[in-house]
């Protein structure tokens, strides 16, 4: 059965979810999204998050609030009639009055399994942990932070040189089916939730950018996990002297490799770099205000050789 639906998010990650709403003949009655940011060099340019860009698109009513705190903000949520909001990486906290406001709750798209990273960057965390899994969940909110029992849930692996940003566009696809199947449960009244459990609670903090510098003298896996958990934003990085000068260098992709040397050494001519325990190879970098480049690529242009140190 159709439901009159509120959609709630911001970034890429969001963007599938409204859409396959959309598809799937429910009626949005509103988008809510943060506002827009300013953007270029001087920071005169206003712009759209991607979730506003695609409602526009499709016709949809788009609203910009800076918080959902006000009672006239309240009111206007409520005015909507919706059956059901969802709420997929918005970036606001939501008000109990406004968890409250429409007839069957609020549903919140998550990607982790649930107690385990809670809160704002999940997919991140989860590989810099080195975890092997994780997944999507569908939960119902409450006012504590991704508290809410759960309906649905699908797993998905983590390979072992899977970066945070091809985690992140899995996880998108499968965010956005799992959403519309819960919508569809919940449109005939089938929709089970269970509680979460009390053990294994974890909490993944938003990522802060004085943790992105890669520490040599940790194990190489943990090395490994930092690079690809980080990637491709904000992204790792270490500096290295290229032309005589010490430049900053951000880390795309690594593997695992064999070596022992000092921590932060380059060790041969594919640019395996010695860590505290282990070494790491790297697989793809990007010199500050160029591209992203094949290590090979680089190393013809900077002209690093084995001996030199990355700090």
């Amino acid at each position: 059965m159709p439901l009159r639906v509120i959609f709630m998010g911001t970034p890429d990650f969001s963007v599938p979810t409204l859409r396959a709403i959309a598809e799937a003949g429910h009626e949005i009655v509103g988008v809510y999204t943060q506002p827009p940011r300013a953007a270029g060099r001087r920071g005169l340019e206003l712009t759209l998050s991607p979730v506003q860009r695609e409602a526009e698109r499709l016709g949809l009513d788009v609203r910009t609030p800076t918080s959902l705190k006000s009672e006239a903000e309240q009111q206007a949520f409520a005015a909507l009639r919706a059956d059901v909001a969802v709420v997929v990486a918005y970036g606001l906290l939501l008000p109990k009055v406004v968890l409250d406001a429409t007839r069957l709750g609020c549903l919140n798209g998550h990607a982790s399994l649930l107690p385990r990273w809670r809160g704002a960057a999940p997919i991140q965390r989860a590989i810099m942990a080195g975890d092997s899994e994780t997944g999507m969940m569908v939960m119902k909110m409450e006012e504590g932070l991704d508290t809410g029992p759960v309906a649905l849930v699908e797993k998905c692996a983590i390979a072992p040189d899977m970066t945070a940003g091809e985690l992140h566009d899995r996880l998108m696809a499968r965010g956005a089916s799992l959403m519309v199947e819960a919508l569809a449960q919940l449109g005939i009244n089938c929709l089970t939730f269970t509680p979460q459990a009390a053990e294994g609670v974890t909490y993944a903090r938003k990522i802060d950018k004085s943790e992105t510098r890669v520490d040599w003298t940790r194990p190489s896996g943990e090395v490994h996990n930092h690079i690809r958990g980080l990637s491709p934003f904000p992204g790792a990085w270490c500096e290295v002297e290229i032309g005589g000068r010490m430049e900053r260098l951000k880390l795309l992709r690594s593997t695992l490799s064999d070596g022992v040397g000092e921590s932060g050494g380059i060790l041969d001519d594919r640019l395996t770099v010695a860590c505290g325990s282990g070494a790491v190879r790297l697989v793809e970098v990007q010199r500050a205000g160029g591209r992203p480049a094949a290590a090979q690529e680089f190393l013809r242009g900077a002209k690093i050789a084995k001996g030199m140190k990355l700090i």
